[in-house]
């Protein structure tokens, strides 16, 4: 779909890692979209873009193009550059991003906020699947059965942050972990009986380790899985294979999982909502959602609503490439 409409929204993407080579591939999807410019920390000669009329900048180069974009999509980590960044553009430029840290969510939204009420743009955080799209979920499925009990499965995925937690530790050479959700437990919250499940018996993780020469691997193994605040609550498994199985099999990065909202209407009267995401690849979803939410953003700038915003508050159809007449004959 390359044939773009007249007057497309002009992206300009930050960052040029998996996410953003996500966006480069989603907004080629999209005809009312086009790419401006890729602003990166490195070298611009050093990137070569999928489209090669496609200009890479220079992030200093940013400022001086302020009227040409419309929204800035923020393609990069939420450890150091997300809670920098966002709040520093979002001073001039509409933007969106993917901050993923749910426990500093509100105070990543009040530094976004002060900044875009302050320069009068429209900035959207936390779009992608989680938060993203099962937050939607969860809030929706909750609000039509309050009486009830919500329960996230994640996976089976490549888990970024527990696979970073794995290559560090001493005598691994290479290392990649999958959270995986317990079937029991998932059929148990499908039955609609509302169990109280545990941490452990709601998700088990998969690690497989390529050993650095001469690294003992019984103290690996027990250096993993009782390593606090990723595997010492779980039923943790450590495979070590070699570096060519590792290239081969576990180079992608999949994941997905459910929502599930189990309640009742009325005693005796239960009913289960379920949102599922089965995903190739975790970054290029991610990026799907990215773009989809600055097309809202675009609209939510041109109406005047300025300042911070999540999914929560974006109708449906302002996500859509579609008129609202179209999604009331075609979709409604």
């Amino acid at each position: 779909m390359e044939n773009k409409q007249a007057n497309p929204i002009r992206i300009g993407v930050v960052g040029y890692g998996n996410l953003g080579r996500g966006v480069e591939a989603a907004v080629a999807l999209n005809p009312d979209m086009v790419i401006t410019g890729i602003y990166t920390r490195r070298d611009p000669a050093q990137l070569q873009p999928a489209n090669a009329a496609t200009p890479v900048y220079r992030m200093d180069d940013l400022d001086a193009h302020q009227g040409q974009v419309d929204v800035l999509i923020l393609c990069g980590g939420s450890k150091d550059d997300l809670p920098a960044q966002t709040p520093a553009l979002a001073a001039r430029f509409n933007v969106i991003d993917s901050f993923d840290t749910h426990a500093r969510i509100p105070e990543h939204f009040a530094a976004v906020d002060a900044a875009a009420q302050g320069g009068k743009t429209t900035a959207l955080i936390s779009a992608g699947w989680d938060p993203g799209m099962f937050s939607i979920n969860r809030v929706m499925s909750e609000a039509l059965l309050p009486d009830g009990t919500t329960y996230t499965f994640w996976g089976k995925g490549l888990s970024q942050g527990h696979s970073d937690a794995i290559r560090r530790v001493p005598g691994v050479a290479q290392g990649v972990q999958y959270t995986i959700p317990v079937q029991a437990a998932v059929d148990a919250v499908r039955s609609g009986t509302c169990p109280q499940l545990t941490t452990r018996e709601k998700h088990e993780r998969h690690c497989y380790v390529v050993l650095a020469e001469g690294a003992d691997a019984d103290a690996v193994r027990q250096t993993i899985v009782t390593m606090p605040h990723y595997f010492d609550e779980y039923d943790t498994t450590v495979n070590f294979i070699s570096a060519e199985e590792f290239a081969r099999s576990h180079s992608a990065m999949p994941h997905g999982g459910f929502v599930i909202r189990s309640g009742s209407t009325s005693a005796g009267t239960r009913h289960v909502v379920e949102y599922r995401l089965q995903l190739d690849s975790n970054p290029q979803f991610t990026s799907s959602v990215l773009v989809a939410y600055a097309r809202a953003v675009h609209r939510m700038a041109a109406l005047g609503l300025h300042g911070a915003k999540t999914v929560f508050d974006v109708a449906p159809g302002w996500i859509s490439p579609k008129t609202a007449a179209q999604l009331r004959q075609e979709a409604l």
